[in-house]
């Protein structure tokens, strides 16, 4: 006997490329001391491949569906569709046939089987593949095997498993199908079983799916299944569903529907003892296999046999702790409007960074850091105002911390351990440092905080950029402490512009009946470094538009040649100082641009192109000056109508002359809020032009290969393979590996040590049916087409489109001077956002849940900035 078949005894995980996933699966199983497996075997890949092989065309039809891309459905189906007429056409060999008619002599000829594909790329632990192949059940006799095993084959050329592999970047080619042959079973009760609660993502809840008859009833969606909660063998929630059909299996071969007795309609599926039977089993497999399971199951004769088990592929990672107690991580992304994966060097450098701000660490998960709050949730005395304080930062992480709240007996668990509370001196200077601004009311704090900053700042680039190996890292370590007391000595200003900014909503609201009416007030305020960044870039488009040949050679412009080639066209020269003095102040800039790891517009300047080119469609020269001054003129005009309303009051001459004094202060400092981040993105562009050179340095030496390769070690591992000019490619592999995976990851905004995902769920008080609610943080109505957008490069705005994204982080601002309005999935009052759309006057919701899958580009919308939601209007 050769290859083309193996028995389930015969097949461990080493054999996935043999027997694909369901197969590897089903032979560990069989090993596994107490787990019954109905009896089978796998026809394998040898098979597949010899009987593909027999067919020339197949490889030309290969060559056609590779060539195609997700969204080109009805090519997909057309090509498809011939490779699984040819696959069903060919002839199983004699020598195939034998060995499979051998296995089915043993196990019975008579037998009623289970024929299911098994494809090499499925129930992998990063792509499940789930129900791409076809199954067929209850095949009697050799023919109709011998049958359903070439349709098998051919399912792997079903038009969503094409589309799926396209979607997940697998090859055609690499992807090999074998064909489990199984006993049947015909169960009174069937199911699936979740050791991880598939709701919440609990690890430590089991849930168990059941009904009567065959599992595919539940599968397919015929019936509303039993759901049985379990914890630590405990029986925590039941919902019995009313179970009107059944699939049950016919004697001749196949299935049919039956529908249910009335009087059994409504009865459990299983016992308590067999659910609890269930989920220790689930608990075996679970730690055989070392990951949470999705377990398909069927209940015989009171016997609980497993027919597959499955890695859960859509769990987010969960946090590991070692006291034995719960925790409760917040996303630190959501805080800075950055939900995508970081690389090593990224997250490391922050944490080592943050570990010195707070004395606390961050973890990481699915390559984002999470900050434990557990202490901080724990402690009555300031858990309420913490989560009060949180809709400034995301509305929908505030909901979630609610949420924990209300568990009064999940508080009572949580850690105590030292959490992030900064200590009371230092919070005691910021509050000494915000009266004592408020009080002197001086624009020239700011002025003088920057350009103190920018000295500090030089100085630091000047002193790292003299050094190199060790010594580069101990500067590095050092610098912290700078760039720390940087940022600190403006929280003074920072926080009182907030204050007075809260101080005019909450009063003129009071006192006018008016919403958000610091928002206009705050339009063109001095000394904004992000919204400034938004508006200088008009000026570049002011220069850009005098040159055709510059206009046309952006649209095929690359970055490596960038300003050699611009230099040769007339007006070169004149665009490149312009976007040369640009990157200067703006170039460290970039989207998610906390990632040290992420490309600057220092060397990808074309990213601004797509902006540029926006600019001088949309607007014509001076818009800059012009933007700033309308802004300025709205301003005046809005403080002149709020004091004259308020002289109309009974005390309103008190209530005019407080306002006008924090209408000063907000203008005074409002614009300042921005730095803080500017100059740590500076700081991190300082940083990692140093990295890269020591970077260059190992790729000369082939210790690296790519000088991007040290994105993939942390920080410490960095140092370490600079000193020893040493390190393991095969870690730096893993993890290319494991960032790819990450990166298709969504970030919970809450989630426990228990791996549960706390829920963030709207209130509908106060907002119409049929909208998506969100956060308003920018006043106004507007109504425009909706231009859904996930980098910013893809930005191809014209004036009066409404930007949909997922977040915007201050490298997103040039954007901001074409649009009309703002919409996103994340966010606060006090985030990027927010602040830049009050800046330019533009109405925008944030925290609009699942904004860019809900809302499709080109479609009308209208953006309620006052109330809080958005309508789809066509």
């Amino acid at each position: 006997m050769n290859s083309y078949i193996l028995g389930f005894q015969a097949i461990d995980k080493a054999q996935l490329m043999l027997v694909g996933g369901k197969g590897a699966n089903l032979g560990e199983l069989s090993r596994i001391e107490g787990i019954r497996v109905p009896e089978g075997f796998c026809v394998t890949t040898e098979a597949y491949k010899k009987i593909i092989g027999q067919a020339p065309e197949f490889e030309v039809l290969l060559d056609q569906l590779s060539q195609l891309k997700a969204d080109e459905r009805q090519r997909i189906a057309e090509v498809s569709g011939k490779i699984r007429s040819m696959i069903e056409e060919i002839a199983i060999t004699r020598e195939i046939e034998e060995e499979i008619m051998y296995y089915l002599s043993k196990l019975g000829e008579e037998k009623a089987y289970a024929v299911r594909s098994s494809a090499t790329a499925e129930d992998l632990p990063n792509a499940s593949f789930a129900g791409q192949q076809d199954t067929y059940l209850n095949i009697i006799g050799k023919a109709a095997i011998l049958k359903h095993i070439s349709k098998c084959w051919a399912s792997l050329f079903t038009d969503r498993a094409v589309t799926y592999r396209i979607q997940n970047g697998f090859d055609h080619r690499k992807v090999y199908l074998s064909v489990v042959i199984q006993k049947m079973v015909f169960p009174q009760a069937a199911g699936i079983m979740f050791t991880a609660d598939p709701v919440t993502a609990n690890r430590k809840v089991l849930s168990i799916d059941a009904s009567f008859g065959l599992g595919e009833a539940l599968v397919s969606g015929l019936v509303n299944a039993d759901i049985y909660k379990v914890r630590e063998g405990r029986i925590i929630g039941k919902k019995i569903s009313s179970k009107k059909i059944a699939i049950y299996a016919l004697k001749e071969g196949g299935t049919e529907e039956r529908e249910i007795e009335s009087e059994r309609q409504n009865t459990p599926t299983l016992t308590d003892e067999q659910i609890l039977q269930l989920e220790a089993m689930g608990r075996k497999l679970e730690t055989y296999f070392g990951r949470p399971q999705d377990i398909e199951w069927c209940l015989y004769e009171n016997k609980v046999y497993i027919v597959q088990s499955r890695p859960i592929t859509t769990l987010y990672p969960a946090p590991e702790t070692k006291d034995g107690k719960t925790h409760v991580f917040f996303s630190f992304g959501h805080r800075q409007m950055m939900t995508e994966a970081m690389r090593p060097l990224g997250y490391s450098f922050f944490q080592d960074f943050f570990k010195l701000i707070s004395g606390a660490p961050m973890i990481e998960l699915g390559g984002r850091l999470y900050m434990d709050m557990s202490r901080e949730l724990s402690l009555p005395i300031i858990n309420k105002s913490l989560v009060k304080s949180m809709d400034v930062i995301d509305v929908l992480m505030q909901k979630a911390a609610y949420n924990i709240l209300k568990r009064k007996d999940f508080i009572k668990e949580l850690s105590r351990e030292k959490g992030l509370m900064l200590g009371i001196s230092v919070w005691l200077k910021w509050g000494i440092d915000t009266l004592k601004t408020y009080f002197k009311n001086d624009h020239a704090i700011v002025r003088n905080l920057m350009a103190h900053n920018e000295m500090v700042m030089h100085d630091l680039e000047q002193r790292i950029a003299q050094v190199s190996g060790d010594e580069l890292f101990d500067s590095i370590f050092k610098s912290y402490t700078d760039i720390k007391d940087a940022v600190f000595a403006g929280y003074g200003a920072v926080f009182t512009g907030a204050y007075a900014s809260s101080w005019i909503n909450k009063n003129m609201q009071k006192w006018l009946d008016e919403k958000n009416a610091a928002d206009a007030l705050a339009q063109s305020v001095p000394d904004n470094v992000t919204s400034e960044m938004g508006l200088e870039l008009l000026d570049v488009a002011d220069v850009v538009r005098r040159y055709p040949a510059v206009i046309a050679y952006f649209e095929h412009a690359s970055d490596e040649t960038f300003f050699t080639e611009l230099a040769k066209l007339e007006g070169g020269k004149a665009v490149s100082d312009s976007i040369q003095a640009y990157l200067k102040k703006y170039g460290m800039r970039c989207s998610a641009e906390i990632d040290i790891t992420r490309p600057r517009w220092n060397e990808k300047p074309t990213i601004l192109i797509p902006m540029i080119l926006s600019n001088i469609k949309a607007f014509g020269p001076g818009a800059h000056h012009v933007k700033f001054e309308q802004g300025l003129e709205d301003a005046r005009q809005k403080e002149a109508n709020i004091l004259e309303r308020l002289d109309q009051l009974p005390g309103g001459k008190s209530k005019a002359k407080k306002t006008k004094k924090m209408i000063s202060v907000l203008r005074n400092f409002a614009g300042y809020r921005e730095y803080s981040k500017y100059l740590l993105v500076w700081y991190l562009w300082i940083i990692k032009q140093a990295l890269l050179k020591e970077a260059d340095k190992l790729v000369q030496k082939g210790v690296i290969r790519d000088r991007e390769d040290i994105y993939y070690l942390t920080l410490a591992e960095l140092r370490e393979t600079v000193s020893t000019n040493r390190t393991d490619y095969s870690i730096i592999t893993k993890r290319k590996e494991d960032y790819e995976v990450f990166k298709k990851l969504t970030p919970p905004r809450v989630i426990t040590s228990e791996g549960e995902i706390i829920s963030s769920a709207y209130d509908a008080d106060n907002i119409p049916q049929g909208v998506l609610a969100g956060v308003a943080v920018s006043s106004g109505i507007i109504e425009g087409r909706a231009r859904v957008i996930f980098k910013m490069e893809d930005a191809n705005i014209e004036e009066g489109d409404i930007l949909v994204t997922t977040f915007t982080d201050p490298s997103w601002t040039p954007v901001f001077v074409a649009i009309k309005g703002l919409v996103t999935e994340v966010g606060g009052m006090m985030t990027h956002g927010a602040v830049v759309a009050r800046e330019y006057g533009l109405p925008a919701v944030v925290s609009v849940e699942n904004a860019t899958q809900l809302i499709k580009d080109g479609q009308r919308i209208r953006v309620n900035g006052t109330e809080g939601y958005v309508e789809i209007l066509n």
